[in-house]
């Protein structure tokens, strides 16, 4: 074979392997999805230049989409986006938005988020998204976990999509108060392709900025938006203590379980339609196409957390007299929350409060009536810590090892798949039990940290939003000092509890001692 024939092979067998990748991308039901939100984010930037969408005129409310993963009974993503809408209408005031957020199941976010319209948001959503967000004036991406392939890459895709449609159309497009963590490939080109320097990503930590100035998404550093929820009165979490068994005596120990290792979640039509027909599949199936990750390997793994977290809690009882609650912070978690259950039968079963049968109010109430908690929830931490509960993190990723960090409490943080998570993790509990002041301390400083950085936030949202519509009628001390703003993160927040306040006013005299000294 020549020179010119052996040219003419390499090229025919790259061209090959490029037509073999393309199809395997073609029948993967993600990538088709991500292809197809792309091609409509290109469409709405053609179309745009042709015939662009109405722009926000002095004297109309704005009006922003909040896209996230409201409707699934999850009490954090329900906590943060009631909390980032008291915000927003704190900031542009509610004769001048006019606020939507699309929801999974509005049967399930009825009476949530005052003055805001609930949009249904089909599982097939991109040309949705093409059609919702031609109507507004800027978007809004409200997930927590916003940038990330560890629960499911369409959740991803549904985020850069929203905001990418948004900077194709040059509209505001704001992620407030996300995280970015290990993503797919063909998810970090995406997100490189569409939303480039236009958007704005507030994140929630230093770790998840990086990623995404990575990808060429400018960043600022801000903190997630349920710091400043107020909660219902202990009354509540009394009253259904009471209901299932307690004694109003005994101190209350909740542990928040969750299934660690059945992630991410992934599409398979050769499943669905067998689950279809025949029902199989049925404890893997997550909803429509997709599954969660199966199999005896994470049977097994799920057992051994099950198992370490009631080994430990036995121990904790048989060492103090306490009254333990089980709280499962989404529906998701019925299976691990039944599943310790079960495993702690011998003593008396604990109490048990799921979110599919309490709103979030509720389950909150209960978690700040506690004395101390032990949770591999994220947000089952952030709403208890205003209330300066001791707690233990138990972790799958990143979220709640920053959190714990933050508070300067690693010695309390351990992961789902620790060896000796029953030893370890009585230990902990027992370091958090016997010294709540220590943690007090630790708990609150995080809490007014955060509450600053919150302030923060809509300090930067409101010079972003200045800098796309400048005669937009924000209070005059609104903003920073370069944008004739005053700066004062405090003013940005959302009307704070006596709860909140007081922790502000410890810290800044705590401050101010320290200075003083």
């Amino acid at each position: 074979m020549g020179l010119t024939g052996k040219l003419l092979a390499q090229l025919a067998g790259k061209a090959a392997k490029t037509a073999a990748k393309r199809t395997k991308e073609a029948l993967d039901p993600d990538r088709l999805l991500q292809l197809t939100m792309e091609g409509l984010v290109e469409t709405a930037r053609e179309r745009h230049e042709t015939d662009p969408s109405p722009r926000w005129r002095p004297g109309e409310p704005i009006k922003l989409l909040f896209a996230g993963y409201v409707g699934t009974r999850n009490t954090g993503a329900d906590v943060r986006v009631e909390e980032m809408v008291r915000q927003f209408r704190h900031l542009f005031g509610d004769e001048h938005c006019d606020l939507s957020i699309l929801t999974i199941d509005p049967s399930k976010t009825r009476g949530y988020f005052k003055t805001v319209k609930q949009v249904h948001v089909p599982q097939i959503f991109p040309k949705f998204l093409f059609d919702q967000v031609r109507a507004q004036h800027g978007v809004i991406a409200c997930e927590g976990s916003m940038f990330k392939s560890k629960f499911a890459s369409a959740l991803t895709t549904m985020m850069a999509g929203a905001l990418g449609l948004a900077v194709a159309e040059e509209k505001i497009a704001v992620g407030y108060g996300g995280e970015a963590g290990a993503m797919d490939a063909s998810l970090e080109d995406m997100i490189r392709r569409t939303l480039g320097e236009r958007a704005l990503v507030l994140t929630r930590n230093d770790e998840s900025s990086a990623i995404l100035e990575r990808l060429g998404v400018p960043t600022r550093v801000g903190t997630d938006t349920a710091w400043t929820y107020e909660g219902a009165p202990d009354e509540l979490a009394e009253k259904l203590l009471r209901r299932a068994g307690w004694d109003e005596k005994k101190p209350v120990v909740v542990v928040c379980p969750i299934h660690p290792f059945w992630w991410p979640v992934k599409p398979d039509p050769l499943r669905a339609a067998v689950h279809g027909l025949t029902g199989a599949y049925e404890k893997s199936h997550f909803e429509s196409i997709y599954f969660h990750e199966s199999g005896p390997d994470v049977d097994a793994r799920f057992d051994r957390y099950i198992a370490g977290l009631a080994g430990a809690l036995d121990d904790f009882r048989r060492a103090h007299d306490v009254f333990p609650v089980i709280v499962g912070m989404e529906a998701l978690d019925r299976r691990a929350c039944e599943a310790l259950q079960e495993k702690l039968a011998r003593r008396g079963k604990p109490a048990m409060f799921v979110s599919d049968e309490h709103e979030y109010r509720e389950i909150v109430a209960v978690l700040r009536r506690a004395s101390l908690i032990v949770s591999s929830r994220y947000h089952a931490l952030v709403c208890s810590m205003p209330a300066a509960v001791p707690s233990v993190g138990v972790t799958m990723d990143e979220r709640i090892r920053n959190l714990m960090r933050d508070r300067g409490q690693r010695d309390l943080l351990l992961n789902v798949d620790d060896e000796a998570l029953d030893e370890r993790l009585f230990e902990a509990m027992h370091r958090a039990w016997s010294d709540p002041d220590a943690s007090r301390v630790a708990i609150e400083r995080s809490v007014a940290r955060n509450l600053v950085r919150q302030g923060e936030m809509g300090v930067h949202l409101v010079d972003h939003v200045r800098a796309h519509h400048p005669r937009f009628p924000f209070a005059r001390h609104l903003g920073s000092s370069e944008t004739g703003g005053d700066g004062d993160p405090i003013a940005h927040l959302p009307p704070l509890a006596a709860r909140q306040r007081l922790i502000l006013e410890r810290w800044r005299a705590a401050e101010l001692g320290e200075l003083q000294a």
